[in-house]
């Protein structure tokens, strides 16, 4: 069981470090002013594709974050022999290639993306929690564009949904306790 927590944390790491970058990104003054919006401010049926909080500096931020996190990843995994036995249940997944974390990282950005649009569609406000989907959208994305580079078991997937479900919890309430987030979840 341990053994199956401590992979489903290395496993979708990078897609999570790629879910939580752009947040803390757009609080960097460096960064601020990079904010153009994905959908460009387009409209569907009369409502924001995605809204202003998608943006251009969230997806290249998150991205480069998930790459340079799954090669810290392989680096550890390749120097220390308790990360590389965790790295390969069910599989020898240190071997993946470094875009592994650049499309596992804009996969969990990608169905953040998707679930805005449906928020926006709903006239669900950007910001306002919609449980469950606000804590899985990234991890279903991450996971699908996964899907090409390695192929889990059931227990395994069912192992990254529980364990990252937790973990967006903790860190959304902590987000907030630390000023990065309007709300707790």
């Amino acid at each position: 069981m341990v053994r199956d927590i401590l992979f489903a944390i290395w496993f979708m790491l990078p897609a999570a470090v790629a879910n939580v970058v752009p947040i803390v990104s757009k609080k960097l003054p460096l960064l601020s002013r990079w904010n153009t919006p994905v959908d460009f401010g387009l409209t569907f049926r009369g409502k924001p594709l995605l809204g202003t909080h998608k943006t251009w500096r969230g997806i290249i931020t998150g991205v480069v974050a998930a790459l340079i996190a799954f090669w810290l990843l392989k680096l550890f995994a390749g120097h220390w022999s308790w990360v590389h036995h965790i790295a390969t249940d069910g599989g020898d997944y240190t071997q993946l290639s470094l875009w592994f974390g650049v499309v596992t990282g804009f996969g969990a950005l990608l169905g953040d993306m998707v679930k805005s649009f449906w928020k926006r569609q709903l006239g669900i406000a950007s910001g306002h929690s919609w449980v469950p989907f606000d804590q899985v959208d990234y991890i279903i994305g991450g996971v699908l564009l996964s899907l090409p580079f390695a192929v889990l078991s059931w227990s395994q997937y069912v192992w990254i949904f529980l364990i990252w479900f937790g973990m967006h919890l903790l860190f959304s309430y902590l987000g907030y306790k630390w000023g990065l987030k309007d709300t707790p979840i």
